[in-house]
């Protein structure tokens, strides 16, 4: 998993705050024989 950076939390707060629903941090996806993760910022 990557790691986050300093503005993630602010990030993700203003987002839930602005009516966001965050389901998965990060998101997780399989392709193929691989992982890929899509943070939420």
């Amino acid at each position: 998993m990557p790691a986050k950076d300093i503005y993630h939390n602010n990030v993700k707060n203003a987002l839930i705050k602005d009516g966001w629903n965050i389901t998965h941090d990060p998101l997780r996806l399989e392709w193929g024989a691989k992982d890929i993760s899509v943070s939420s910022c």
